[in-house]
């Protein structure tokens, strides 16, 4: 089983429009909710992957409620567990804007509910149970922090993950990704922007290293274009996309962390990881909605993309 941690939830909702116009009315040609936050997302990719999953974080109000009956209903759904927490406050939206002329999208993420001291209890409770489980594999820590939690807070869900002796890996960003390096994760996935800014230095590799340095054991960093870079204590390796490819990148990276989850437990080499990651990323851009992707294309993908030994 693997765990993934999303304490700031979301229902995603997508709408597809002709073209974006700022200061103008929008005909939408279509609407999809799906459920959503970074780390529901990777377990829907996970358990399309034939992986059991276990979803915790927190969900509440009527969009929590909505949340929960759109994750009973997606495809595979018999291999997710829900084990969110309820909350009093109402479980945030996330809004992508789909251009259909130009293929970008425009995002609008509310900042959600704040977590009470009695809530936040009931949550650790919860995550110390499920990292006692038998057959965990890994965990997954993912996404923004909601109001009321300290910046410190992956931090101490590393410690336990790592006194638990299961495998984490952390998907954050800002001050949370930095104090959670000091907590020595498995793994960390940022992008090159998050890279730069818990290092300050822009070329990607020497950012890599030096965010081991802090703590990370390994380290896999999104490029966009460039593909995924990973550099851990079996070496140094980059996976490249074969081709640059139009659509919305929403969930790419959420994509490419439930790909090496499932590397991790199939026990795969970096190399086979790296090149799966990259190649659910590129599907999943090419899918019309977060957490899902295009079966057919990764497929055709997988064995063209490029995975050599860097540095």
């Amino acid at each position: 089983m693997i765990i993934t941690v999303t304490l700031n939830t979301a229902l995603d909702v997508t709408y597809r429009v002709p073209s974006l116009v700022p200061h103008t009315t929008h005909r939408v040609l279509d609407v999809a909710e799906r459920p959503g936050g970074k780390g529901v997302n990777v377990a829907r990719v996970l358990a399309a992957l034939g992986h059991r999953t276990t979803v915790t974080g927190f969900a509440g109000g009527a969009t929590g409620q909505e949340l929960r009956r759109a994750l009973a209903a997606v495809p595979h759904a018999d291999l997710l567990t829900d084990a969110l927490v309820p909350i009093d406050g109402a479980t945030r939206r996330t809004v992508a804007v789909v251009a259909e002329d130009t293929g970008d999208t425009t995002m609008f993420n509310e900042p959600g509910p704040a977590v009470r001291p009695a809530e936040w209890s009931a949550f650790l409770d919860r995550y110390r149970a499920l990292l006692a489980a038998d057959g965990v594999r890994a965990v997954a820590l993912c996404g923004s922090l909601p109001p009321g939690l300290p910046v410190g807070t992956y931090a101490g869900l590393v410690r336990q993950a790592r006194a638990a002796g299961v495998y984490v890996l952390l998907d954050t960003g800002g001050e949370p990704l930095r104090r959670g390096l000091a907590a020595r994760p498995d793994l960390i996935k940022p992008n090159s922007a998050e890279l730069t800014g818990l290092t300050g230095f822009a070329e990607p590799a020497k950012a890599a290293h030096d965010a081991r340095r802090r703590g990370a054991r390994a380290v896999a960093a999104s490029l966009g274009p460039e593909g995924m870079l990973a550099v851990g204590e079996e070496g140094t390796w980059q996976a490249l996309p074969p081709e640059p490819l139009p659509g919305n990148p929403t969930g790419a990276g959420d994509s490419a962390v439930a790909a090496l989850l499932a590397g991790h437990a199939e026990r795969l080499p970096w190399p086979d990881r790296l090149a799966r990651a990259v190649a659910l990323s590129a599907a999943t851009v090419l899918a019309p909605a977060a957490g899902e992707y295009d079966r057919g294309a990764y497929a055709k993908l997988l064995p063209k993309v490029r995975v050599a030994a860097a540095g």
